[in-house]
């Protein structure tokens, strides 16, 4: 049986990394990232934070739209893409099923089942990169693709890669 959240929270893993590679590699060739990109970037990586905080009843050390630079997004990347991979990872049924109270950023109040938002916050942070990489474009810069399709794919060419033989 395929974990589909354990596969979802390493693509997220996966994608953020990816980017971040990307935009230090744009900064390498002397562009500027468009402050667009920085600030929903930083709201992906927030918002990990922010659900990570609501699962575990701690305080979100951040706020759902504030901003980082490029080292600020790594720290938070950092902080928060592999953690919440590894909560997914070691949800047990009970904790999947597991009801959460909380309230949003505009003050109202949820009840949500963990294995729900261990399902949006790869999707949301999917939406947003794409949303990335037309702040990109717009830019005049080249955007990378982080869809879940290349992702797998990447899995499979490292999966043959491991299975051939060293000469």
């Amino acid at each position: 049986m395929i974990n589909t959240n354990e596969k979802l929270g390493a693509y997220s893993v996966w994608a953020n990394a990816t980017l971040l590679r990307h935009l230090d590699g744009l900064v390498a060739q002397g562009a500027t990232l468009p402050a667009g990109a920085l600030r929903i970037f930083s709201h992906v990586l927030n918002a990990q934070a922010i659900w990570l905080g609501r699962l575990t009843q701690t305080p979100s050390p951040v706020k759902v739209w504030q901003e980082h630079d490029l080292a600020g997004l790594h720290h938070w990347h950092g902080q928060t893409s592999e953690r919440f991979y590894q909560y997914g990872q070691q949800a047990d049924d009970a904790e999947l099923h597991r009801l959460i109270t909380y309230t949003n950023s505009v003050g109202e109040g949820y009840t949500s089942q963990v294995s729900d938002v261990l399902t949006h916050v790869p999707m949301h942070g999917n939406y947003h990169r794409a949303q990335v990489a037309k702040e990109l474009r717009a830019a005049g810069l080249e955007p990378i693709n982080t869809d879940f399709i290349t992702y797998c794919r990447e899995l499979s060419a490292q999966a043959i890669l491991a299975d051939v033989p060293s000469l």
